[in-house]
C-alpha cells in the first residue's frame, strides 16, 4: 500500500484540494483549527466552513474523550507531537519519516566530466570496474564533437571504448560522463589532503579541518549546490567516511554587482555605446529620444560590462578590491559606479601620501584623541571582519586616517598598527608602507593588533538635541551625568533659548548617551 492509498484522509477546512472537492460535492466542512490571529472576517468564514485555512492556529473539535486523547488548544506542531506520543503509548503506531527523494539525472553527453567506471558486456551484463582499476581517466581525443548517431564524444575513443575480459568476452564502456556535481559536491574534503594517493583523505586531517567554517556563494548555491553537497556529505557520514553530520557551519550568500543600463519610454533596452549624456540626462545617439537610466545585470548585449582588467589598469588592484567591499553590505546587490571608485582611489592616495612621509611619523607619546580613536578602530575593524561587514570597517579606517591627516602627525607604533589594519583590504599598499616604515619582512606574517579596553571608555557623549523632533544643535556632555543634570543643562543652555522662548516645556525626553528631545507647546 503506497502513500495516499487505502484509508484516505481528508481535511477540507485546512487543505485547499480537499476544500474544493467538498464544495463541488456539497460535503460538510468541519473546522478543526481556529485561525485566532487572522482577520475577523476571514476567521468567521473559516470557523463556519466557508473558507479554507492552511496556516497555523489552535486546534478545536479535536478530542476523543472515550479514547483519552485531545489536542484542543494546541498549535499544529504540539498537536502532532501529542498524537504521535498517544499512538506510540497505545502501540497503535510509531513516528516515521517519509522521504520525497526523486531520481537524480546524473549523466551528461559530453566529454568533460568524470567517466563512469561501468562496462556494458555483450551478453547483457553490466559491471563496475574493480577498485584496483580506478581511477578511470578520460582518454585523449582529437575532436570533442558528438560521435556517430549523436553519441557522447567518448564514443570516438575506439581504443578506450572497447574492452575484452580474460575469458574473451567483449564489452563497451559507458560513454556518458558525470555532471560537475561529481566533483563540486566534495571538493572541500579533498582540498585538505590533495596529494594523498592511498585514500580519499586522511581521517586525522578531516577531523581537524571539518566542517567548513564559512561557505560563501551566490543565491543559486543555496538551492542547488548546497542541497547536493549536503546530500553527498550525509551519505559519506552514514558510511563513516567523515566525522561531521553537516559539511558547513555557516552559509553566506553574497550579492551581485550590477551596472547602469538605459531604456526607452516603452521599455526597450539600449546598448551603452548608443547613449550620450547631456546636462545629467541621457539620449539615444541616433534618434535623440530621452532615455531612462536603470540598474540591470551586466551583459554583452547592453554593453555595460565592467572589465576588471581595465579597472586595475586605471586605478590599481587595491582600489578595485577596496571599492568592491566598500560598495555596501556584502549580501546586497549594488550598481558599479566609476565615479565612486575614484573616491576610494583618492582615499588610498591620501593614506599613502600621509603614512609614507617620514616627517609625519615621530617617536614619542601619542595624542590621546588619536590613541582612543585607534583602539576604537581596531575593535571596529576586527568585529566587522568577523561579521563580514567590510564596508563599515573601511568607513572606520577612513575616519581614523582623516583624523590623523587633520592632526598632521602620528607616532610610529600607531602608524604601524593602522597599516596592519588596512593590509587585508589593500595588501599591496600595506606592503609598500610597511617597507617604508623600516621593515624587511612581509606584513602578512605580523600578528593582528589588539585593542586596549581602557581607551574605549568614552568620557563624553555628543548628544543630538531636538525640539519637537527636529534637530537644532549638538552638545558634548559627560557620560556620567544624571538625567536631571542633563535636563537642567539643556533648559539653561544658550542654544535652547530661541526654541523655548514664550513656550511651555511639556516634557524633556532623555535617552542617556543617545538622544535628547524637548517637547514644547
Amino acid at each position: 500500500m503506497g502513500y495516499g492509498t487505502g484509508a484516505i484522509m481528508a481535511v477540507p477546512a485546512h487543505d485547499i484540494r480537499d476544500f474544493e472537492f467538498a464544495q463541488k460535492f456539497s460535503i460538510p466542512v468541519v473546522c478543526i483549527m481556529d485561525p485566532k490571529d487572522a482577520e475577523p472576517e476571514t476567521r468567521y468564514k473559516v470557523l463556519n466552513g466557508k473558507a479554507c485555512w492552511t496556516e497555523d492556529g489552535i486546534y478545536i473539535n479535536s478530542a476523543n474523550p472515550a479514547k483519552g486523547i485531545s489536542i484542543n488548544g494546541l498549535n499544529k506542531q504540539n498537536g502532532i507531537k501529542t498524537i504521535i506520543n498517544w499512538l506510540e503509548e497505545n502501540n497503535l503506531g510509531k513516528e516515521t519519516i517519509n522521504y520525497k527523494l526523486r531520481d537524480w539525472l546524473f549523466s551528461r553527453q559530453r566529454y568533460w566530466g568524470e567517466p563512469f567506471p561501468v562496462i556494458h558486456w555483450e551478453d547483457g551484463e553490466i559491471s563496475l570496474l574493480d577498485d584496483y582499476q580506478l581511477p578511470l581517466e578520460l582518454p585523449k581525443l582529437e575532436k570533442y564533437q558528438p560521435g556517430e548517431n549523436g553519441e557522447s564524444p567518448l564514443s570516438n575513443a575506439k581504443d578506450w571504448l572497447y574492452v575484452t575480459d580474460k575469458n574473451g568476452r567483449k564489452g563497451k564502456r559507458e560513454t556518458n560522463t558525470m555532471p560537475q556535481w561529481a566533483g563540486s559536491c566534495w571538493y572541500y574534503l579533498r582540498y585538505i589532503d590533495p596529494n594523498n594517493n592511498n585514500e580519499i583523505f586522511s581521517k586525522e586531517k578531516e577531523k581537524y579541518w571539518m566542517p567548513v567554517d564559512l561557505y560563501i556563494g551566490g543565491a543559486e548555491h543555496a538551492v542547488l549546490h548546497l542541497l547536493y553537497s549536503r546530500f553527498w556529505h550525509k551519505v559519506l557520514f552514514d558510511l563513516g567516511i567523515v566525522s561531521s553530520d553537516e559539511p558547513f557551519q555557516k552559509l553566506f550568500n553574497q550579492g551581485m554587482i550590477l551596472a547602469y543600463a538605459y531604456e526607452t519610454a516603452n521599455g526597450s533596452k539600449v546598448p551603452s555605446d548608443m547613449v550620450i549624456e547631456k546636462e545629467g540626462k541621457f539620449y539615444h545617439k541616433d534618434t535623440g529620444e530621452e532615455l531612462r537610466q536603470i540598474i540591470a545585470k551586466m551583459s554583452k548585449t547592453l554593453k555595460n560590462v565592467v572589465n576588471p582588467d581595465d579597472v586595475v589598469a586605471q586605478y590599481g588592484a587595491d582600489s578595485m578590491r577596496l571599492y568592491e567591499m566598500f560598495m555596501g553590505p556584502l549580501d546586497a546587490t549594488k550598481p558599479w559606479s566609476d565615479a565612486n571608485i575614484k573616491g576610494v582611489h583618492n582615499f588610498l592616495s591620501r593614506v599613502f601620501r600621509f603614512f609614507s612621509e617620514t616627517s609625519n611619523i615621530f617617536n614619542g607619546e601619542e595624542d590621546l584623541e588619536i590613541l582612543k580613536l585607534l583602539h576604537k578602530t581596531i575593535q571596529k575593524v576586527e568585529s566587522d571582519i568577523e561579521n563580514l561587514r567590510f564596508n563599515t570597517a573601511i568607513s572606520q579606517m577612513m575616519i581614523f586616517s582623516n583624523a590623523c591627516i587633520k592632526k598632521g602627525k602620528i607616532t610610529k607604533p600607531s602608524a604601524e598598527t593602522f597599516i596592519k589594519l588596512i593590509s587585508p583590504f589593500a595588501p599591496h599598499l600595506a606592503e609598500e608602507l610597511w617597507a617604508l616604515t623600516g621593515h624587511f619582512s612581509s606584513i602578512a606574517y605580523e600578528p593582528w593588533p589588539q585593542f586596549n579596553k581602557q581607551y574605549l571608555v568614552e568620557e563624553t557623549f555628543e548628544y543630538p538635541v531636538s525640539f519637537n523632533g527636529k534637530l537644532r544643535f549638538k552638545i558634548d556632555l559627560p557620560v556620567d551625568l544624571s538625567v536631571d543634570e542633563i535636563e537642567s543643562i539643556i533648559r539653561n543652555h544658550p542654544n535652547s533659548q530661541k526654541w523655548i522662548e514664550n513656550k511651555n516645556i511639556k516634557k524633556v525626553i532623555i535617552v542617556p548617551n543617545k538622544i535628547i528631545n524637548v517637547v514644547v507647546a
